[in-house]
């Protein structure tokens, strides 16, 4: 029996993955949670196999409780469902320990098949993310931007694209503001961009915040 967690801020999400997961007969929901924070609640407090998890919820999202998940349950898979593209955030987050990255959009037997892959220790690439990482090792000098930046550059980047201040994440991410600041800087430089708007504008552009 594979142990599931389901983590979207969307109780009707929830309540839909639970409703499909109960109609096959090797799964079983363990637990949900509606936002980053409870997410790594959940993983301490529940044996799990496997975490089906959303990017985007209010709070801590599912891009800031990855690294606190994976240092909290090495073991654990975790397969990121998301409403963005693959292009958009699969390689990032693939890189900082997500097992596999499926769209919203997908077949839902995808998400099936992806449980049972990841919950034999596996990582699940769909042809989309395999044309990515294809792509990306064809061309290391060509990969865009933000995708030169590391795990927490990447998150203070879409937190000061989003509008957020440098105390506000610094509460968040449980950092100085100061560490924060030099976050900033190093990301700009790589980025090449000299303003917060400046990034607000290329992660409109780069559809990575709506």
């Amino acid at each position: 029996m594979i142990k599931i967690g389901i983590v979207d801020d969307h109780a009707i999400v929830r309540s839909g993955l639970r409703q499909f997961f109960s109609e096959h007969v090797d799964l079983r929901v363990a637990g949900e949670a509606a936002s980053g924070r409870e997410a790594i609640e959940l993983v301490r407090t529940t044996e799990l196999d496997v975490l089906v998890m959303d990017l985007s919820m209010p709070g801590q999202s599912g891009i800031d409780a990855l690294a606190m998940i994976r240092a909290k349950a090495p073991d654990v898979g975790i397969l990121i469902l998301s409403g963005y593209p693959e292009e958009h955030y699969a390689m990032n987050l693939i890189r900082q320990g997500a097992s596999g990255y499926l769209n919203k959009e997908c077949d839902p037997i995808e998400i099936v098949n992806a449980i049972r892959t990841i919950s034999l220790g596996r990582r699940y690439i769909t042809p989309a993310v395999a044309e990515l990482l294809a792509r990306q090792l064809d061309r290391k000098d060509d990969a865009a931007p933000h995708e030169q930046l590391s795990e927490r550059e990447f998150q203070v980047f879409l937190k000061l694209a989003k509008g957020e201040t440098a105390g506000d994440i610094a509460k968040t991410l449980s950092l100085s503001v100061k560490t924060v600041s030099t976050y900033r800087t190093r990301l700009m430089e790589k980025m090449n961009l000299s303003s917060n708007s400046d990034l607000t504008y290329y992660a409109l552009k780069n559809k990575l915040i709506d």
